[in-house]
């Protein structure tokens, strides 16, 4: 990225805008035509079908190294691969369980309190009470209004999710370009495969069935990942965020209009809440990241550096988080968040692997993770 084209609030915003509300309403309309396969293949069969074609569309793409890694950097990426894996499969089975919305709305909470932890400020935890309070709303008052089983799946799936930005960060370090999450996502699918056969059987092989499998993958992942891609080359980071926070309301709307899942005022509410809760996170830190710049005597020549070089650590706004994890933009000085140098990876990832745990880590959670 060079001074000519870095993110400005200037022309031609309003695009970028509509690319990052298309790739969120792509991962819903993904989400929402693997639930409609939930019938024929279970959550688990669509959680390998997903995960399978991720990994075979990486692998074609990143074509990863596989050799001259220790065995420290193996077991990074393994756990990587294993939390990839774990994540999906609490997530799709909390799909089964209870809506859209209400999912990708409670699953919120485990990013956002990740990034509300590392800040180590009392004022943080703030936000981090107005999404809970969002959250107990949409019990609507009632302990059996939401099914307590898909509650817990959908809370595990927020863990993992921090495990996820925590590991993404460590992967990337470690491997260059994208093949640390082409190897993890080898991995996940791997997990879930026997889970995936043992609980769909022989349908799952079906062509109809796995062009739909197909289907999900690109929706919910290759699309947004490439339309983040343009919109972060438009728009700074700190909007990039805030704009991906709206992604429970996506994930609502697309549960209504898609799904047929009813949204009471009551829930709406609720889900405001959340994304509220997610907006202030990001902002608070973009304030503290700022702050930190205007203190630090080497930000403003390291910024000029990045911008010289094309690296993507040349976006000073705060990391924010996507469909891949998280922005590259807080990665080592002199490399990206995939490790490599700015010359060997000219293009900034949205969310490539993710970032180091500080403030931001996961202000802005995406409405899915890559899977």
């Amino acid at each position: 990225m060079t001074a000519a084209t870095a993110p400005t609030r200037g022309d031609g915003a309003l695009w970028p805008v509509g690319l990052v509300v298309a790739g969120l309403l792509c991962q819903e309309i993904g989400a929402s035509v693997a639930i409609g396969l939930f019938p024929t293949v279970g959550p688990l069969g669509m959680v390998t079908l997903r995960l399978v074609f991720s990994a075979l569309v990486l692998a074609i793409v990143c074509r990863p190294r596989v050799r001259g890694y220790s065995r420290s950097d193996w077991m990074i990426v393994v756990a990587f691969g294993l939390t990839v894996g774990g994540m999906n499969m609490l997530f799709y089975t909390a799909l089964d369980r209870l809506p859209l919305g209400t999912t990708v709305t409670i699953e919120v909470l485990g990013p956002l309190i990740l990034s509300v932890v590392v800040s180590r400020r009392a004022s943080a935890w703030l936000w981090a009470v107005l999404a809970f309070a969002g959250v107990a709303l949409l019990s609507q008052g009632g302990t059996d209004a939401l099914d307590p089983v898909g509650v817990a799946f959908a809370a595990g799936t927020g863990v993992f999710w921090a495990a996820y930005i925590l590991l993404s960060a460590r992967t990337g370090q470690r491997f260059p370009r994208l093949d640390g999450i082409a190897i993890a996502m080898v991995v996940g699918a791997a997990i879930s495969l026997p889970f995936g056969l043992l609980t769909a059987g022989p349908v799952i092989i079906q062509p109809p069935v796995l062009l739909l499998g197909l289907a999900v993958a690109l929706l919910s992942s290759t699309i947004p990942y490439a339309l983040e891609l343009l919109a972060l080359r438009r728009i700074p980071a700190a909007t990039f965020s805030i704009l991906m926070s709206l992604a429970p309301a996506i994930a609502a709307l697309a549960g209504l209009v898609i799904l047929g899942q009813p949204l009471t005022g009551l829930e709406a509410v609720a889900i405001a809440l959340v994304i509220a809760a997610s907006i202030g996170a990001v902002r608070a830190a973009s304030l503290r990241s700022r702050r930190r710049g205007l203190h630090s005597p080497a930000a403003a020549p390291k910024s000029a550096a990045a911008a010289s070089t094309g690296s993507s650590s040349a976006v000073t706004s705060p990391p924010v988080a996507s469909s891949l994890g998280t922005s590259p933009s807080d990665a080592p000085s002199g490399t990206s968040a995939s490790g490599a140098s700015p010359s060997d990876k000219p293009e900034p990832t949205p969310a490539a692997y993710g970032t180091a745990p500080d403030a931001a880590a996961a202000a802005a959670p995406p409405a899915e993770p890559l899977g």
